[in-house]
């Protein structure tokens, strides 16, 4: 975040744009709950970007390459949807292997047309809940030989399963799920021999937390409502006792 301007007003989305760093931080073990709920707090009374800018100057956006950034300027955002995430850019990494070790790919990432992944007396885990995508079909393959990969998609992705598997197998479960419009399909395929591969849907970790929180601010507002019921029947049968009160003394 700049310091150009820290006097100018901060909107909705700049103080969303805020908390949703804080909750990949929970989520990533960079904040307990009590230093998340003391930020978020923050964030949310926050008036001006000069409120904003101490909140977040010591995480990182997406990455530990650099700082977090809260625009002074209305920048053109990320189109919702999945149409923002089919890119048909370069993509980050093209293959993994694991020989008696493991490998993650994780959080965001480009996946490729195709990505081929080995793993030998190891394993992997290839999440692309938070990926980008070169193009709207993808195709993940996996080899495991005495070992074993999960791939972990988020909701609204098709996911279509075409291993083979030898005293291993391929997780099926998630086939048959109809895609949004619009969204990438995942072609999971390979090879697996004493080994197996996963396939799971997941929301994020940080989704999670965001609908906890919203769970928190309906439950704090219904019980404000209750508390303004309460007060607003009390003033009633206080005014009705005082109607009683001046119609006895008359």
């Amino acid at each position: 975040m700049t310091d150009d301007a820290p006097e100018l007003r901060a909107s909705d989305a700049d103080r969303e744009r805020v908390a949703e760093v804080l909750r990949d931080a929970l989520a990533e073990g960079r904040l307990d709950m009590t230093e998340f709920e003391e930020r978020l707090d923050a964030t949310y009374s926050a008036r001006t970007y000069g409120d904003l800018t101490p909140i977040t100057r010591d995480l990182p956006v997406g990455s530990v390459d650099g700082p977090p950034r809260v625009s002074m300027t209305k920048e053109p955002e990320r189109s919702g949807g999945w149409a923002g995430r089919i890119t048909g850019g370069e993509p980050s990494s093209t293959w993994a292997v694991a020989v008696m070790s493991g490998f993650q790919r994780k959080g965001r990432w480009t996946v490729p047309r195709r990505f081929n992944s080995f793993a030998f007396c190891g394993g992997g885990d290839i999440d692309l809940r938070e990926a980008d995508f070169a193009h709207d079909e993808v195709v993940i393959n996996c080899v495991a030989i005495m070992g074993g990969m999960n791939v972990v998609v988020p909701p609204g992705v098709e996911v279509i399963v075409r291993g083979i598997g030898i005293m291993g197998g391929f997780d099926h479960r998630e086939e048959g799920v109809p895609g949004d419009p619009g969204a990438p399909r995942v072609v999971v395929t390979g090879f697996a021999f004493w080994g197996g591969v996963g396939v799971e849907r997941k929301l994020t970790r940080a989704e999670k937390l965001r609908i906890k929180e919203e769970r928190r601010q309906e439950k704090l507002e219904r019980k404000g409502r209750k508390e303004l019921d309460g007060s607003r029947h009390g003033l009633h049968d206080l005014h009705r006792e005082e109607e009683r009160d001046r119609r006895r003394d008359s």
